[in-house]
């Protein structure tokens, strides 16, 4: 282990992030009595740009009225290439009140990126004296973002999250798809001398891997972005499982369907975590013996394997609680 510790992520359940249109104000109810840990208010690509101002206002009444129980409030507002995302930041967050908890940074590049929202906010806050400090997450969805990822975790003591934005990602990288998540039917490789089976890959281990890395050093949650064919269930839960099998905590659900699968792939089943507990009790009796390591079903565990299985005890029970 290193000398220096990377800090702890913050310590509450993301494992579903449910967006809506700040545009389709009949949603926000419905989101909010949803299964979701965080609640995802879109300023930015599912809001038409004539659309924007009247959906920062709904956006605001909706932080202002709904009961949003103890989810977490996420805003995301419109990229900063664009004219719109300074007045997100000042309307929502000098007309709404404390109820918001982050602000989510799209297509976020270098850490300047951040440090711009970064000031902004913090004058805001400021100025209008309000007593929750604000915290950001952001979205990597461009070639820059994946290439500049860790200083992007460490841009602002308030990052909370990173996702990746797979859509956006592939345009930027100039993948040649229009899938938005998921294996993509030409990227395989062929065996030997075989020429009818196919072996699929993951295009987005890369960037999966770059992300949950900056985010382990910095005490950020990596997520997993959308899964766009929200009709392929099995696709979407395949997708989640490699997520979480790398590091992630949690996935995007852009429809109120995807919600459950996101719960039960990122929550660790009752096997996980009892088999997790008797990992831990196995080591603590190999330690008062004086031993290093220990036999647990046949396979030698030692202190890594106390750490993997202190790691889904404590999601246990941070869902739990």
């Amino acid at each position: 282990m290193s000398f220096t510790l990377p800090p702890s992520p913050p310590a509450r359940p993301n494992r579903c992030q449910l967006f809506g249109p700040g545009s389709r104000t009949a949603l926000f109810p419905k989101m909010a009595a949803s299964a979701a840990d965080v609640i995802n208010l879109d300023l930015e690509d599912s809001v038409a740009p004539g659309d924007k101002p009247q959906a920062r206002a709904n956006i605001i009444e909706a932080i202002n009225t709904i009961d949003w129980g103890n989810k977490t409030l996420s805003v995301r507002i419109n990229g900063l290439d664009t004219p719109f995302w300074y007045r997100d930041v000042v309307e929502v967050l000098e007309q709404a009140g404390e109820r918001i908890d982050i602000i989510m940074i799209p297509k976020a590049g270098n850490a300047k990126d951040i440090y711009a929202v970064d000031a902004l906010v913090s004058a805001i806050e400021s100025a209008h004296g309000r007593a929750k400090r604000i915290g950001f997450e952001v979205i990597i969805e461009t070639a820059a973002g994946f290439a500049h990822a860790e200083e992007i975790a460490a841009a602002s003591p308030r990052m909370q999250a990173m996702s990746l934005g797979a859509a956006d990602f592939a345009a930027s990288m100039g993948m040649a798809t229009t899938g938005i998540g998921g294996t993509q039917a030409n990227y395989y490789m062929l065996p030997p001398g075989d020429a009818e089976t196919r072996h699929y890959a993951d295009p987005w281990h890369g960037v999966t891997a770059a992300i949950v890395a900056a985010c382990r050093t910095h005490g950020l949650l990596p997520v997993d972005g959308p899964f766009g064919d929200f009709s392929d269930d099995a696709g979407y839960i395949a997708q989640a499982r490699r997520a979480a099998t790398m590091g992630m905590v949690g996935k995007w659900a852009i429809h109120p369907k995807q919600v459950a699968l996101a719960n039960e792939v990122f929550t660790p089943s009752e096997e996980a975590v009892t088999e997790a507990r008797e990992i831990l009790a196995a080591m603590k009796q190999a330690e008062a013996e004086g031993q290093g390591a220990a036999v647990y079903k046949g396979r030698l565990i030692d202190i890594a394997s106390a750490r993997q299985a202190k790691v889904i005890v404590d999601t246990a029970e941070l869902i739990a609680g």
